[in-house]
């Protein structure tokens, strides 16, 4: 995922990143010293509501720009807190997480978790996520698509998946989905999710989630 600084509709430069097989843009509409707002751009030309790992690379951003240790993010109508804990983690306040009832589609227990955004959440072998993803992502249950994620609760506090994520594929990380996997593995307390692209920390208090994790720049 790269940032790209804009302000109006996604343009050639940001198409061309997409195109370039990231995973995502994100796009700066209005800026100050400690608050940004962005759009969140998928590779398919969709809009994302929210992104966790989005938004901690907009924060890390933003930080090394102004030297702010604690910022907001604002995308659509959430905002997210971000603090800067000068051991390059970022700590993320991602808001209130909601939790649905256990499902059956199609055989599949599906759990529905809402982070700002969809999630499907099925407990089961990560390793059948692009046989399982890219069936519920277009699923009739989720009339506007959902992002998708088999775990496998590896013990308390602990929990291995893979995710396939709405309008991109299989992702090798996602912030939101580490918040999704938590509370449908644990409801409360801290977590530890294991990614392919590297490990998330989750804490769930009270409804709401904190999200810790790092953002390194790669170019």
């Amino acid at each position: 995922m790269s940032v790209e600084p804009g302000g109006e509709p996604l343009d050639a430069s940001a198409a061309s990143v997409l195109a370039q097989g990231v995973d995502g843009v994100l796009e700066v509409l209005a800026v100050s010293t400690d608050r940004v707002e962005i759009a969140i751009w998928n590779p398919d030309g969709s809009q994302a509501e929210l992104s966790g790992n989005g938004t901690r690379i907009a924060a890390a951003w933003l930080a090394a720009r102004s030297g702010a240790e604690q910022l907001e993010v604002v995308v659509g109508d959430r905002t997210v807190v971000a603090r800067m804990l000068g051991d390059g983690t970022v700590e993320q306040e991602m808001g209130q997480v909601v939790l649905g009832q256990v499902e059956t589609i199609d055989g599949l227990s599906v759990t529905p978790v809402s982070v700002g955004n969809p999630h499907a959440v099925v407990l089961g072998d990560p390793d059948t996520i692009n046989e399982i993803g890219p069936y519920l992502e277009v699923h009739a249950r989720f009339p506007s698509r959902t992002n998708v994620q088999v775990a496998r609760i590896d013990g308390p506090g602990e929990v291995t998946a893979r995710v396939w994520e709405r309008g991109v594929g299989e992702t090798a990380s996602s912030g939101t989905s580490a918040v999704a996997v938590a509370a449908a593995t644990h409801e409360e307390g801290d977590v530890l999710v294991h990614f392919p692209g590297g490990d998330l920390r989750v804490r769930l208090e009270a409804g709401a989630a904190l999200l810790y994790g790092s953002a390194e720049r790669v170019s």
